[in-house]
This record gives structure tokens, C-alpha cells and sequence, in this order.
């Protein structure tokens, strides 16, 4: 049978993602300052975004149960645009939606244009880096060009914690030093302040540190040779190498626990980022939970349309373009954000109604949750739900967590009682190994004995694995300790 060309006619459906699509689902996964960086960005490119004024009756409240909402007409009305089309993910329009977003928003302070409203004491000084810090100590220390030149390069190879992360051998072979040079100039180089700098490892940190307040002696050099012996609590052999009885083991553990093992983090130029709280839940007097959206975490912007048509009215045709591409996007990011917040307080809401034991309770009453129980429940795709809950917080009376905190996993309950969350167990777990003493120390075996008369079914390697996570050592190390501390209080 002979091959001939031929036409056919197919017809098939896929989902296309528009650029404006991609952009509303990137907004919705940004974090605050993430979003505020590109908002800057955006009006800075574009005339027409401007910031909105902030009300000036604050931020209004809403609650789980009956929140003010403002039709999808109104906004359309205000946007210029239908809604019906921007989020398949968020149906039945004709239901009532959020309150206006507007009234939850306020405006960043603008920067003073006037010169004595500057203030001096606002300005920080840069902070002095490690290596400033050397380089200053390393020109006091050494007159020799070429023993300070060596001295600058060790500082160089310095990481973060102040360790030093090169090889003496390579380190010679790239200067063209003698070895036994680099090693006397390492040894002054490791009496610098702090003490702990320049260490290869964590022994000679802590061992450097030890020396600096004269407390080196042959016991404590014992010590500090058999690090790994103090990290499996066997105190019975340290006090067999050490030659120490238990009183003084615990003591020099305790000068231990005194020393910084990464003396380098304080000249460290990150500093922690502060949080910022999405949404915040406080309890009516009612009873009932009011949930707010925070004005500084929900940036608003307007669009401009009294200049666009001022200014296109005579511009040129390239011009006219111009302005018609910028009053789209400024009129998607409007709509973006109005839907980025509306979805957030959604979902926050669902989450207050599912977790309302766990507001008045706390932990052990935190119960197991999907991210598919709360989209079924709003009405939106498990996926929108995740990228809401990624880096966004809820201040509540119990503080600060991050949404992504309320789903947790499943346990079992025993005969038929209700499943436990893995965050509720963690926490018994914990509080049983708190209540510890030197005579009763729990196995893990014990442990599940003990969750299962509380009607929580959990298998073994499951506390294990829970005991792990929390840095908690296992029952033979944790009895270990325990009587050594129980001797040396005697």
C-alpha cells in the first residue's frame, strides 16, 4: 500500500498561562518586602502608579463568621475591568467578597524633601566586618612586610564562624612561604580577640578560647581530644581520660557550654530580618475572632487616569502606545493585589474556623489539616492555597507563626478517637521528656506506651524520628547526663 500526504483537521484544548497570569501568581507567593521591591520597581517604569492615600478611620476588622464584604460589580466598576475572568480559582462572584481593600491600606511615608528635616541620629554607621577588625589587630602585631602580608591572607581564608578554611600547605605553595614561617604567624594570628579565631576545627576553637582565660589544664585538653565521646554523653569514659571525679566533669562542662563556637558571627553583616505579620487575629468580646489585614504588609497602589487622558489627549502615536501598555499593567497590578489580599484574608479565615481550639487552647489542641480542606472549603485550587500560606504570618494570641504552621499531618487516634496533629504530638513528646527525672528517664518504647494510654496511636521510629528533629539525645544519653548532674548537685 502506497504512503501519500494528506490534511486533517484536529481539534484540541490546553491551558495557556498569560504573562498577566504568571505575574498575579508571582504576587500572591511574595512576601511583603519582596512585593514592596516590586512596586517600587513598577512605579518607577510606569507614570500612572501612584501610592493610595491611607484612610483615615484605619484598618477595619473583619471576622470568621460575618465579615463586611463589597460586591464584584463595585470593584469591576472601580477597576474598569471584570473580574470572572482574572481567577478561575476564586468562583461564584455573586457570593459576598471582602471588604473594601482600600479601607485596609494605607500609604508608605514619603521621604522628607527639606534639609533640616534630616536627622543625623537616623543615619547608622557601617558595621566593622571581621576582617576590618583583623586588619587593624594584624597591623599592630606585625612589623615584618612579609610576615604581615601572610597574616592579611590568613585573614582572607577566614569563613563566617572565624574558622579557617584553607590548607596551610596550599597556602604556602600560593605565597611562596616556608611552612614553618606560616605556622609561627598562624600562632600570633590565633591571639587575637576574640579568642577562637583562626581554629581549624572545633576542638582548637574551644581549645584556643580555654587558653585565653587560663583554663587549658590536662584535663581540659583531655576534654577537648575527645569531643566525640562528650557529644554521646559518655561521662564514664571522659572521667576516665580526663582523671576527674563527676563534680568537676560537670563544671568543665559547664565552662563549655560558656565558650562561642563560631566567635566569628559577631562581626557578621546580616542581621536577623524582622517580620511582618500578613494578617493578625484577636478575639471579640463577643468571642468571636476578628481578622485583620496588616496596612504595612498590603501595599496599595491607584491608577492614575486623570494624566493618562491629559497626556494622551495630544501625544503621538508612539507616545499614545506607550501610555495604552502602561494603563494595562497598571490597571492588572491594581487588580492583582485587590486579589492577592482578598485571598489571603480567605484563607486566613478558613484557617482561624478550622483552628479555633488551638487559639483558646494552644499547641495540644491544634488539629490535623490540609491544604485541600481549606481550598475545598473557600472554593479555590489547593495550589493557590499553598502559595498563600508559603512565607506569609498570622500574629495571634499565642504569637507569631507562619501560615504554612497550621497544616500539619495526621496520628491516628487509638480505638476509633480522633487524629492527633504530628505538631500536637511533638509537643507531648517534649513535655514528657521535660518531666524527667534521673531515675525515671523514658525510652522511646515508654514514650509510645505512654501516648497511646492518652489515645494516640504512634509507632516507635515515629517518636524517634519526632525526638530527633527537636535535638533531643536518646534515653541511654539523656539518663547519662542526667545522674552526673543529679551526683554533682548532692
Amino acid at each position: 500500500m502506497a504512503l501519500s500526504p494528506g490534511l486533517q483537521l484536529r481539534q484540541s484544548q490546553s491551558m495557556v498561562m498569560t504573562p498577566q497570569l504568571l505575574q498575579s501568581i508571582r504576587l500572591l507567593q511574595m512576601t511583603g518586602v519582596e512585593l514592596e521591591r516590586v512596586i517600587e520597581a513598577e512605579m518607577e517604569r510606569n507614570p500612572l502608579l501612584e501610592r493610595a492615600e491611607a484612610p483615615e478611620d484605619g484598618v477595619e476588622a473583619s471576622t470568621a463568621g460575618d465579615v463586611q464584604r463589597e460586591s464584584a460589580s463595585s470593584i469591576a466598576d472601580k477597576l474598569d475591568s471584570s473580574l470572572e475572568n482574572l481567577f478561575p480559582d476564586d468562583p461564584g462572584r455573586g457570593d459576598a467578597l471582602a471588604p473594601d481593600m482600600a479601607a485596609q491600606w494605607r500609604s508608605s511615608a514619603g521621604a522628607g524633601s527639606a534639609g533640616e528635616d534630616w536627622d543625623i541620629g537616623q543615619s547608622a554607621s557601617a558595621p566593622v566586618t571581621l576582617r576590618d577588625h583583623l586588619a587593624e589587630q594584624i597591623s599592630f602585631a606585625f612589623t615584618d612586610p612579609q610576615e604581615r602580608l601572610i597574616a592579611a591572607e590568613l585573614a582572607d581564608c577566614l569563613d563566617e564562624a572565624g574558622y579557617l578554611a584553607t590548607d596551610l600547605v596550599s597556602l604556602c605553595e600560593s605565597l611562596g612561604a616556608d611552612l614553618a614561617e606560616l605556622k609561627v604567624v598562624l600562632q600570633r594570628c590565633q591571639q587575637f580577640d576574640p579568642p577562637g579565631l583562626f581554629a581549624r576545627n572545633l576542638a582548637e576553637c574551644l581549645g584556643l578560647q580555654l587558653k585565653a582565660r587560663d583554663r587549658l589544664d590536662p584535663a581540659m585538653a583531655a576534654l577537648m581530644e575527645n569531643l566525640e565521646l562528650l557529644g554521646k554523653r559518655d561521662f564514664a569514659t571522659l572521667r576516665r581520660l580526663c582523671g576527674v571525679d563527676e563534680e568537676d566533669l560537670v563544671e568543665m562542662l559547664a565552662e563549655i557550654r560558656a565558650l562561642d563556637p563560631k566567635p566569628g558571627l559577631a562581626f557578621s553583616g546580616g542581621s536577623a530580618e524582622t517580620i511582618i505579620p500578613d494578617v493578625s487575629v484577636k478575639q471579640a468580646p463577643d468571642g468571636t475572632w476578628a481578622i485583620e489585614l496588616n496596612a504595612e504588609a498590603m501595599p496599595k497602589v491607584l491608577v492614575n487616569e486623570t494624566y493618562f487622558t491629559t497626556v494622551s489627549r495630544n501625544a503621538e502615536k508612539e507616545d499614545r502606545a506607550f501610555l495604552n501598555e502602561c494603563l494595562q499593567s497598571a490597571n492588572w497590578i491594581a487588580r492583582s493585589l485587590d486579589q492577592r489580599a482578598r485571598t489571603i484574608l480567605k484563607v486566613a479565615s478558613e484557617i482561624v474556623r478550622q483552628q479555633d481550639a488551638f487559639l483558646v487552647h494552644g499547641v495540644r489542641h491544634l488539629k490535623p489539616l490540609k491544604l485541600s480542606t481549606v481550598a475545598d472549603a473557600i472554593g479555590m485550587h489547593e495550589s493557590t492555597v499553598s502559595r498563600v500560606a508559603a512565607n506569609k504570618y498570622m500574629m495571634t494570641p499565642r504569637g507569631v507563626f507562619e501560615l504554612r504552621y497550621f497544616f500539619t499531618t495526621a496520628l491516628g487516634g487509638s480505638e476509633g478517637a480522633e487524629a492527633h496533629s504530628s505538631e500536637a504530638v511533638r509537643d507531648r513528646i517534649r513535655s514528657l521528656i521535660d518531666s524527667e527525672t534521673a531515675k525515671s528517664v523514658l525510652s522511646d518504647d515508654a514514650i509510645v506506651e505512654h501516648l497511646a494510654k492518652e489515645g494516640i496511636e504512634i509507632a516507635r521510629r515515629t517518636v524517634a524520628k519526632y525526638r530527633e528533629g527537636m535535638n533531643i539525645p536518646s534515653s541511654v544519653q539523656r539518663r547519662r547526663e542526667k545522674k552526673a548532674l543529679a551526683r554533682a548537685s548532692a
